[in-house]
C-alpha cells in the first residue's frame, strides 16, 4: 500500500471514501474531511471510513460525515469496510470483526465476483428503544408513537438506536420535498442531544416497506444501512410486518432479519467505483 491511496465504493450508491490511518501523511481533521468529501475540491463522498487498530476487534473503523462530524456506526459503511479489508488483502477471512464508535459488528463475505467481495452481511448488534440510551428526550422510557410539531405540521414519532439514533416517521405516501423539508429540522431539535437521522417509512406489504431518508450530517441519502435496521425494527415493534423484511429506497434493497432478541443482521450489495492516490497538491493543505 502506498501513502495517501484510497478507494471510493458505494453501497447502493450511498458512497464513502476509504483510508487507512497507518498509510495517509496528513491530519484527518474536519477540515481535510469536508474537503476531501467536496465534489468540487476533493473526490465527492458521503463520509469517509477510516481503518484504525482494535484491541477488542479484528479491525478498526472511523466513520466520519461529509460535514466532518463522527458517527457512531452506518450499515452500508461498514459492508463497504469490510469489502475494502477483503479486497485490498487485510483479511482473506470471510467472517471478521470490527470495533466502532457505536459498538463491535461482525462481517461476512457472501458472494464475490471475479474474486472479490460484492454480496456482505453485517451483524449490526441490537436494536435499542430506551428513550435515554437512543438518547431522545421523551416523557416515557420509548419514544414510540409520540407526536410532535415540527414548524406547520405534525408528526408521529418512533425512536431508536441500532448503535446510532434514528427518528423513523411511518406515512401513508413518500413525498421527496417533505423529508428534504423537515428532515433537516427534526434533526436539530432539541429533544434530540446527539441530533438524529430521520426515515419517512410506507409499509409496501408484510415482508417490504420503501423509505426515504435524511441523513445525520449528510443530508438527503439515496441508501443507509442504519436507517434500514431502524425502520425494520420499528415496523416490527409496532407489529405492522414480518421479521424479516426487504428495506426499499432509491439507491436499491437491503434484506434485513430481526430476531426475538432484537438482534438485527443485514444484507447487500457493494461495488468499489475507483481507488487511487490523493494527491499531494490536495494533502499539503491539511498538513
Amino acid at each position: 500500500m502506498e501513502k495517501n491511496f484510497f478507494s471510493k465504493m458505494h453501497g447502493l450508491g450511498n458512497e464513502y471514501v476509504c483510508l487507512d490511518e497507518d498509510w495517509i501523511d496528513f491530519s484527518l481533521d474536519r477540515e481535510a474531511i469536508k474537503t476531501i468529501c467536496d465534489v468540487h475540491y476533493g473526490i465527492g463522498s458521503d463520509g469517509i471510513l477510516l481503518k484504525t487498530h482494535s484491541s477488542k476487534a479484528n479491525f478498526g473503523l472511523r466513520i466520519f460525515n461529509p460535514d466532518g462530524s463522527e458517527a457512531e456506526k452506518s450499515g452500508n459503511g461498514l459492508r463497504i469496510f469490510a469489502k475494502f479489508l477483503y479486497d485490498y488483502g487485510y483479511t482473506h477471512k470471510k467472517e471478521f470483526s470490527i470495533e466502532t464508535k457505536g459498538g463491535i459488528v461482525k462481517a461476512k463475505i457472501e458472494e464475490f465476483v471475479n474474486g472479490r467481495a460484492r454480496l456482505i452481511t453485517v451483524d449490526m448488534g441490537k436494536a435499542n428503544f430506551r428513550s435515554e440510551e437512543i438518547p431522545v428526550v421523551c416523557d416515557s422510557p420509548e419514544c414510540i408513537g409520540k407526536k410532535i410539531k415540527v414548524e406547520d405540521k405534525e408528526f408521529e414519532i418512533n425512536c431508536v438506536s441500532v448503535g446510532n439514533p434514528h427518528c423513523v416517521i411511518i406515512v401513508d405516501e413518500l413525498d421527496e420535498e417533505k423529508v428534504k423539508k423537515y428532515g433537516p429540522i427534526i434533526e436539530k431539535m432539541d429533544i434530540f442531544p446527539n441530533r438524529v437521522n430521520v426515515q419517512f417509512a410506507k409499509k409496501i406489504s408484510d415482508d417490504t416497506v420503501e423509505i426515504r431518508i435524511w441523513e445525520r450530517g449528510a443530508g438527503y441519502t439515496l441508501a443507509s444501512g442504519s436507517s434500514s435496521c431502524a425502520v425494520a425494527s420499528v415496523m416490527v415493534k409496532k407489529g405492522l410486518t414480518d421479521r424479516n423484511l426487504t428495506i426499499k429506497m432509491p439507491g436499491g434493497e437491503l434484506k434485513i432479519q430481526i430476531d426475538e432478541e432484537w438482534n438485527i443482521r443485514m444484507t447487500g450489495e457493494v461495488q468499489e467505483i475507483c481507488s487511487g492516490h490523493l494527491s499531494p497538491e490536495l494533502t499539503e493543505q491539511f498538513i
